[in-house]
């Protein structure tokens, strides 16, 4: 049933739907569960561990380390392996070992190329603009001289280009040809400022792990990041002080799931 399975979320529908469990009632009109306990038998080691390491960091985003976030997974589905003699429980950190062992020093460091690890939708980009502290220091970095005035030409193209769609589909007609391109027009440059901003953040989340590379701390979470850290060589390295990343963590610019999930794999896979 597994089988080629790539998504985390097919593979652990198809294990926790095994696990409903089959109840009958009895002469006595009570329920019983006949079937007490189920296993899955997966024998793609690699494969199933690493899908219960990246779908439970997926699945909080919660400031804490990969390490817990496992542990608390595994609470509802355990993970076993037959030592030769008997079936024993495997822990999180011997999961993520597992799971890790093989992943070479350029895949760890791709994790941080990810688009996955910012975000700009509108509703992050708003709550930049709506915050000079936040505001301020992205325009500090190199290439962000002039974000306040993309930031508003993406969200007020992107909105008039939801709503004109949405006009037109509720007076149910379709679009005459000098709307469509006016449009296209606009998708396109409001689509363009968007990528540009997503490729100048994923730039400068790069530099986190060459930083840590640097710092003597091993850190497990950004959170270590942001507060263990030497704030000089952070600043130098990143050109951003730990207080404005702290501040563009918070309100979301970057992915926190995410980058705790790379901070850790990259301090354990190094």
């Amino acid at each position: 049933m597994l089988t080629n399975m790539r998504s985390p979320e097919t593979y652990f529908q198809a294990a926790f739907r095994v696990q409903s469990p089959w109840t009958v009632k009895g002469d006595n009109g009570e329920e019983e569960i006949i079937k007490q306990e189920c296993y899955v038998f997966d024998f793609a080691l690699d494969r199933s561990l690493r899908m219960v390491s990246d779908y439970s960091c997926r699945l909080s985003t919660g400031n804490v380390s990969p390490e817990q976030k496992v542990g608390e997974f595994i609470d509802f589905l355990p993970v076993l392996a037959y030592d030769g003699s008997a079936m024993k429980q495997v822990s999180a950190a011997e999961i993520l070992d597992i799971a890790m062992a093989g992943t070479s020093a350029t895949l760890l460091a791709r994790r941080w190329e990810s688009a996955l690890l910012v975000n700009v939708d509108n509703d992050t980009l708003s709550r930049i603009l709506n915050n000079e502290e936040a505001l301020r220091a992205l325009m500090s970095i190199e290439g962000f001289r002039s974000l306040n005035q993309d930031i508003e030409t993406i969200i007020n193209k992107s909105e008039a280009v939801k709503k004109a769609k949405k006009q037109a589909a509720e007076e149910d007609r379709g679009l005459t040809k000098k709307e469509k391109k006016e449009l296209s027009e606009e998708e396109k440059e409001y689509k363009s400022k968007r990528k540009e901003i997503q490729e100048k953040l994923i730039k400068f989340a790069t530099r986190i792990p060459v930083f840590m590379y640097l710092t003597d701390f091993r850190e497990q979470t950004l959170q270590d990041v942001i507060t263990q850290l030497e704030p000089g060589l952070f600043y130098k390295v990143t050109g951003l002080s730990v207080k404005d990343f702290q501040l563009l963590v918070s309100l979301g610019v970057f992915n926190n799931g995410l980058m705790n999930d790379a901070v850790y794999k990259l301090t354990t896979g190094s």
